[in-house]
Formats: structure tokens, sequence, C-alpha cells
């Protein structure tokens, strides 16, 4: 008897818990999701050596509740790769950054602009004929986009682009990410 009661009083406790939960999380701007590819353009002494690229990745933003603020977890592989001048290689960026996000107008606008800035960990990869180098280093960056609208849902087609830095060794590896893709979920 004693056991079915603490099972009844478990089970109440635990559904309470889950009630405020699903309430704390109506109560907040929500979670969206994305995909995106586009252009990379070297900067500095890393467009000396490369023509652009390409560049692809994913994100997750959660928005703070009520506020147009958001947390953004993002992750990219780029490559680009040599210019006529210099010997054959390829240069490949793979990493991840946590960023800030502040959107500009009301989460229901068609059209919504933001600015981000943040820090992360690139893997930055050189390969040349006959072996290839590889340094994983600290990066920081800013930039701005706008989101749009698609349809009634929760959809939005975004472009974005950010300035990052990343200190390798020989040279800080500066360059633009110009993205458009998709964003999913609520704000």
């Amino acid at each position: 008897m004693k056991r079915m009661v603490l099972v009844v009083l478990g089970a109440m406790v635990l559904g309470a818990g889950s009630a405020s939960a699903q309430a704390a999380a109506a109560a907040t701007g929500g979670i969206r999701f994305g995909v995106g590819a586009g252009l990379l353009l070297p900067m500095g002494t890393y467009k000396d050596g490369d023509k652009a690229g390409f560049i692809g990745g994913v994100d997750g933003t959660y928005w703070l509740a009520s506020q147009p603020i958001g947390i953004r977890i993002e992750g990219s592989y780029s490559q680009t790769s040599e210019k006529s001048t210099v010997p054959a290689h390829k240069t490949k960026i793979l990493g991840g950054a946590a960023d800030v996000v502040y959107a500009f107008g009301q989460s229901s606008s068609s059209a919504r602009p933001y600015i981000l800035a943040g820090l992360g960990y690139y893997n930055v990869k050189i390969s040349v004929t006959g072996g290839s180098g590889s340094e994983s280093k600290i990066g920081f960056g800013g930039g701005a986009g706008v989101a749009f609208k698609v349809g009634t849902g929760g959809t939005r087609v975004f472009v974005e682009g950010k300035y990052m830095s990343v200190s390798t060794s020989v040279a800080k590896t500066t360059f633009l990410p110009i993205r458009v893709g998709l964003r999913f979920g609520a704000k």
C-alpha cells in the first residue's frame, strides 16, 4: 500500500513538473533550426593564395522569452582552391561557433533583419600534392542578415553575411561567408 501511495505521489510530481516545463517552453520564444549554403570569400592574406569557394552549414537558435535576443550554435564546412599564380592546393575549414543574435522588428514581420557576433573553434586544413597541414584555433566574427517569412507558418528564408577571423600560426585566416538558406521553428 505504501508503495502504491509513493508511486501515485511520484506520478503527480512528475506530471506537475512536466506541465510546468511545457508552460515554460510555451512562454519562451522557441527554437529555430536552419540549413544554408553559399559563397566563401577569402580576405586578407588568405585572399592572396585562394579564390572564392563554397560553404555549407547548419544552426540552431534559442530565442529568449519575450526578447529579440537569441543564442545560436552553428557548424560549417567550407572549401576554397588556389589561384592560378600559386602552387596547387585546397583549403578546407571545418568548425563551429556560438553567437549572440539580435533581431529587429516583430517576430511576425514579413522581413526581419538581425545582427550577430560570437566565438568559435575551427580546423583549417591546407592540402597540397604530397601532404597536408592542419591547425585548430579559436576564431571570432560578426555579421548581419535578414530573414523573410514564407507562408503562414514559421518557415523563413534567410540571407546572411559574416566576417570571420581565425588566428592560425602562419597568418590570420579571414573570410566572409555569404549564406542563403531556410530556418524552421518558432520566432
